[in-house]
Formats: C-alpha cells, structure tokens, sequence
C-alpha cells in the first residue's frame, strides 16, 4: 500500500460575490442551482483523494484499476473547480467592451473585440462544455479554446482568463435550449476589472 497524496488539504467552495445574483439575463435561480454543482466538485475532489490515500498501486492497469479511475475522475473534479471559479469570480459586471490591457490584448491578437466576441461565441457554439479566452505563453498571445468537458482539451501552458461554460446546466432555467441567447447575456455581465486584475497579476503585457 502506498500514500499517494502526502500533505493534501481538504478545500471549500468559494463563496459567492453578491453581484452574481443580481445579473440581468442569469437568474438567481440558475446561480444558487449552478453553484450547487460547483460544491458537488469540491466534494469529489476531496472524496476522491481521501480514496487515493489507501489505494493499492500494485493493481494499477490501463483498462481499468482503482488506481485508473480515482485519478481520471480527479481530473474531472479538479477541472470542473478551477472551471467554475473562474466563471464566477469574472461574472457579476457591466459587460460591454473590455478596456485596459485586456482590451489591447485582445484588439493584438484578434484584431478587433467584435472579432474576437464573434469567435468565442462560434467557440462556445461549437464546444460541448466549455469555450476558454487564454494567454498561450509558448506563443505569447490569446486564443479561443474549446472544451468537451472538464478534463478535456486542456493546452498546457496556457492561463484562462475568459471562462465560458457551456453545458446545459449554466444555461437551460433561463434558455432552455436557447444557447445563443444565454452567451449573449454571458458578455453582458462580464466584469472587465477582475480580468484585467488577472492580466495584472500574471504580468501579460501587450
């Protein structure tokens, strides 16, 4: 028997900043609803690891062990965190066009807001879960990446800085199956001044 996860801490779910409950076109009910999936991660993630303590790595096999799937559903439960915090923390603004470095970022890299709003919007449109705004700091500029789930299509070395859920649950109180309607009301209750803090903080310079 081997420990797997030495000095591992359990975590909690953030707490919710009262903006997010007072947008215009994401109901409360869709956030306290949403929100409750997010608690659901932080769970499993703390479950899961509780698990990987004891687990026997003798037995591990590539079709299928413990030791496989405990850690493949980590990733699942980790991404949907870092995910979820993400969108949250960066919702609850006035929308509109970006200003400050990230709007020189995205006006370098894209040419224009319109163009880059319309590309992430075709990005979330396409994606079976997510569509991410991320610095490539091997490349040295933003892209929009797609993504089928938590744990898939990940590109290493890259920072979101814009999080678009696109699963049904983010969407469907308010939508229905009207995904369309739901991004647009995502980019109007962006709040522009938390991502440019992150641009800040990651020293991403135009």
């Amino acid at each position: 028997m081997a420990t797997l996860v030495f000095n591992h801490e359990e975590i909690a779910a953030r707490e919710l900043k009262q903006e997010l409950y007072e947008m215009d076109g994401i109901s409360r009910a869709s956030v306290e609803a949403h929100y409750k999936l997010y608690q659901g991660y932080v769970n499993k993630r703390n479950e899961i690891l509780k698990k990987l303590d004891g687990v026997d790595t003798s037995s591990a096999n590539q079709v299928y062990s413990e030791l496989r799937a405990l850690k493949t559903d980590l990733t699942f439960a980790i991404g949907g965190i870092k995910n979820h915090e993400i969108y949250f923390e960066h919702l609850g603004g006035g929308g509109g066009d970006p200003d400050g470095a990230i709007a020189e970022l995205i006006e370098r890299d894209f040419g224009s807001v319109p163009i880059w709003r319309d590309d992430l919007k075709a990005t979330g449109m396409a994606a079976r879960g997510w569509a991410w705004t991320a610095y490539d700091w091997d490349e040295q500029r933003l892209f929009n990446y797609l993504g089928d789930a938590q744990n898939t299509f990940p590109i290493w070395n890259a920072t979101p800085l814009v999080a678009l859920d696109v699963y049904e649950h983010a969407y469907f109180l308010d939508y229905q199956t009207d995904r369309t309607s739901y991004i647009d009301a995502f980019f109007n209750n962006l709040d522009w001044g938390v991502i440019n803090e992150w641009v800040s903080k990651y020293q991403i310079t135009a």
